[in-house]
């Protein structure tokens, strides 16, 4: 078996080529796209629809090659991060001109477009720019936590979206030796999450940062009680139910990451940032840990008392609005565990019997963005029901708009947040996950060779317990 090619340069040919990207693809455009690669190349490419949407949108397959092995990449499953879509089109014109990724692996390509097109479709308002904090965060949408189609808060069989059983059910299908999940992370750095080991990704993230002139994420909120298996690479802890609070906060409840598990798949959940900031890549021992924890936690809890009261304001007059309900359910999520991460983080309240982790300044610096995140995330929510009232009755927006302003200038002025080109987020972010691929698929071929899938036992990890 040939090494596949994985430098991350640019190696199709011009027939495989397309107009380049010079911004954030909508569904249409993806599907589009797709189709074009497929009418080039009707021998080697296939697009087939695998379900459709709550709303009746299509989800499609880009499947690649005719090998013996699956292997799967699911973009867009949350419908504020769109760089996914971006690097599935790269990956397919990538994988096209090199067919050591297909006929010299004996691998099958399966790119699923989107997995959330309707969330999608609501960000559009900010995909095409121009990129600016206040933008993003006044148009932002993500679903509700019940409405994300990667967790399996009820197990598989318990699954209720449409988009959450077509992919369980592609899953089955291919049974995949190796899943990438393409996620966003709208402020701070890149980071990967694995259900398995892959050794040797560490340095490999790190060299595909310093080439795209990416911050690694090297203490990330999502995996504060994570082991870690390199820098800015964790491993995910198996799944285990648990109330709301918790499941929101604990990226480790029964997930579509962990479904195929069974199937010897490895699932590598690459985070690749929009804005990004250096601190998270500061490892070094922080002067005053307790009180930089004090700071965050005070900061949310203020926060989240001024964003209940608006809430109170805006909700009698929202609760008529058609769609009131998708734009309410995340801002109660919000709010839901916000007082629980800040008594989490709160060096005089936290779990005596569970205390924080080792803090440095890169973790810090993570939890910090992730409490002005929350707060924003909540606060653009706010606004888009109020201004979805017509004439604002709830007399919330002289506060909101000058709020989101200011908040999003503690992320540029005090945090350091930089726009990174959308170009530069999809090549860090392909070359990741052809890395992991090639180390999963080196995983697959010494297996096929020995007979023992050689994974090791599952580690007992503790939880985010809020």
């Amino acid at each position: 078996m040939r090494t596949p090619h994985t430098s991350g340069e640019p190696t199709a040919p011009r027939r495989c080529a397309l107009p380049p990207l010079l911004r954030y693809p909508t569904v249409d455009e993806l599907e589009a796209r797709a189709a074009a690669l497929v009418a080039r190349h009707l021998r080697t490419a296939r697009l087939r629809r695998i379900g459709v949407s709550r709303a009746g949108t299509p989800l499609h397959l880009l499947s690649l090659g005719h090998g013996r092995r699956q292997a799967l990449v699911v973009a867009g499953p949350h419908a504020n991060e769109p760089v996914g879509g971006a690097t599935v089109l790269r990956l397919a014109g990538q994988v096209l001109a090199d067919r050591s990724l297909t006929d010299g692996a004996d691998v099958t390509w399966n790119l699923l477009l989107c997995l959330d097109p309707d969330g999608l479709r609501r960000n559009e308002n900010w995909l095409a720019g121009p990129y600016s904090l206040e933008k993003y965060f006044r148009h932002f949408f993500r679903p509700g936590f019940l409405e994300q189609p990667e967790w399996l808060p009820e197990g598989a069989d318990g699954a209720v979206l449409p988009e959450t059983r077509a992919l369980l059910a592609l899953q089955d299908e291919l049974k995949p030796f190796f899943q990438g999940s393409l996620h966003g992370v709208d402020i701070g750095g890149g980071f990967v999450e694995l259900t398995r080991d892959l050794p040797g990704l560490a340095q490999r993230v790190a060299r595909a940062a310093a080439r795209f002139g990416i911050p690694r994420e090297l203490g990330a909120y999502d995996t504060l009680y994570w082991p870690s298996l390199g820098p800015a690479v964790y491993r995910i802890p198996s799944p285990r139910r648990g109330d709301l609070a918790a499941a929101i906060t604990e990226a480790a409840v029964e997930s579509t990451w962990y479904h195929p598990h069974r199937h010897g798949t490895v699932t590598a959940v690459v985070e690749a940032p929009m804005w990004g900031v250096a601190a998270v890549e500061d490892g070094s021992v922080p002067a005053d840990p307790d009180g930089a924890l004090r700071t965050v936690s005070r900061t949310l809890r203020h926060d989240t008392l001024l964003l209940r009261r608006l809430l109170a304001r805006v909700r009698p007059h929202a609760a008529a609005l058609p769609d009131a309900a998708r734009l309410l359910a995340p801002v109660d999520d919000y709010l839901l565990v916000c007082p629980g991460l800040a008594d989490a983080w709160d060096p005089d309240r936290g779990d005596r019997a569970r205390p924080l982790p080792p803090l440095s300044s890169a973790h810090l610096a993570a939890l910090r963005i992730a409490g002005r995140r929350l707060a924003l995330r909540t606060a653009g929510l706010l606004h888009q029901l109020a201004t979805a009232t017509g004439d604002d009755p709830a007399g919330v927006l002289p506060e909101l708009d000058p709020l989101l302003d200011a908040w999003c200038a503690d992320y540029r002025d005090d945090c350091g947040a930089r726009w990174i080109p959308m170009q530069r987020q999809v090549e860090y972010q392909s070359q990741v996950v052809l890395d992991a691929f090639e180390l999963a698929l080196r995983h697959a071929s010494a297996t096929s060779r020995s007979g023992d899938p050689g994974w090791g036992p599952e580690p007992v990890v503790p939880m985010h317990r809020e």
